[in-house]
């Protein structure tokens, strides 16, 4: 358990300063959030062609209502959590990987619900799309990295059990 912990904490701790030194952050993180943005009006215009994406923000050109998808709100975060329990976990690297790539495409899929509901309820109702986008969604989207943190646990555990059966 102090391995996990100490793991867990040394990867997360290098990992989140990482993201925040400026190179990374203008050629990685700062792409990819435009990328988020730009995917979530490609989702959203075959429904309503009013959203834009320019940048990190997503635009209603209709209303004129905007969000801008900051840090914090791009996903980066929580499979920097994702990548940190996973790395800290006593799994073949094989394992490892597999589990950060499908759970960073969970963290993105749940991302890109998040950010097109908020889209909507910017222009329904904004003390919802407040209380929402506060409390409910990373709320939510940190359940998403412990489902798929349980699902790998379960996994390798799985692959324990099934080795030592057969030895």
């Amino acid at each position: 358990m102090y391995r996990f912990i100490g793991v867990f904490v040394l990867v997360f701790s290098v990992l989140f300063s990482l993201q925040l030194t400026e190179p990374v952050f203008v050629h990685v993180v700062e792409p990819f959030t435009s990328f988020i943005a730009t995917v979530s009006a490609s989702i959203i215009v075959p429904f309503d062609d009013s959203a834009v994406a320019y940048g990190r923000v997503l635009l209603d050109s209709a209303s004129g209502l905007s969000i801008s998808i900051e840090s914090g709100c791009n996903g980066v975060e929580a499979t920097i959590v994702l990548i940190a329990a996973v790395i800290a976990m006593q799994a073949s690297w094989r394992q490892r990987l597999v589990a950060i790539l499908l759970g960073f495409l969970a963290i993105q899929i749940a991302n890109l619900a998040r950010i097109i509901s908020l889209f909507y309820l910017m222009q329904w109702n904004l003390d919802l799309f407040n209380w929402i986008h506060l409390y409910v969604w990373p709320i939510l989207i940190m359940l998403d990295v412990l489902f798929v943190f349980m699902v790998f646990i379960r996994y390798i555990s799985a692959g324990t059990t099934s080795r030592e059966a057969l030895a």
